[in-house]
């Protein structure tokens, strides 16, 4: 499994955050930010139309921790427990020690930080409990959020990759960021 307690989804604490697994009753607070235009225009996927499609991300979250090849952290303010994002791996290989990171963000909570605090929990998770050397993030040109919270948390910017990815009708560049474990502050 991805960490040494194999049994029970590792829940992460920071100074305002409680980040925990996401379950079918917080499709909701998943529809809600994932059906917002400017949430998503960098996710690689539409908009949502519906509570069912927030189920599907949901039942592919489940899935990537069962089959071992990611995780993915539903965002809490501590004291509530309405889910306002989420962030973790994918792409998860544990025979090269590496994963892809990424994170969403409902739109009323952007500029406040929680990103960036979400982001050093689960990279020194990665680090620490899933023995990663490598962390990379795929992020579109456009967005200079992501590039900002990359290079913020020391990424390294690597490259461009080319007509990668084929998302909404389209091929998208992706540059690709890494930090390494001896590089995490």
């Amino acid at each position: 499994m991805l960490y040494q307690n194999k049994k029970e989804f590792p829940i992460l604490y920071t100074d305002r955050l409680v980040l925990r697994e996401v379950t079918n009753k917080d499709a909701h607070d998943i529809y809600q930010y994932l059906s917002d235009d400017e949430v998503k225009k960098h996710y690689g996927l539409a908009p949502f139309e519906s509570l069912k499609e927030a189920l599907g991300e949901i039942a592919w979250y489940h899935e990537i921790f069962h089959q071992n090849t990611g995780i993915r952290w539903g965002i809490t303010l501590k004291g509530t427990d309405k889910v306002i994002g989420s962030c973790g791996f994918l792409n998860y290989t544990k025979q090269h020690a590496r994963a892809e990171v990424g994170a969403e963000l409902a739109k009323e909570y952007w500029r406040t930080g929680i990103v960036s605090e979400a982001f050093q929990a689960i990279l020194a998770f990665g680090y620490k409990e899933m023995e990663l050397m490598r962390i990379q993030a795929l992020i579109e040109p456009e967005n200079m959020a992501s590039i900002k919270l990359a290079e913020k948390n020391g990424f390294i910017r690597e490259g461009l990759l080319r007509k990668y990815e084929y998302t909404n009708g389209k091929f998208d560049d992706l540059l690709i960021y890494s930090l390494l474990r001896d590089e995490f502050c």
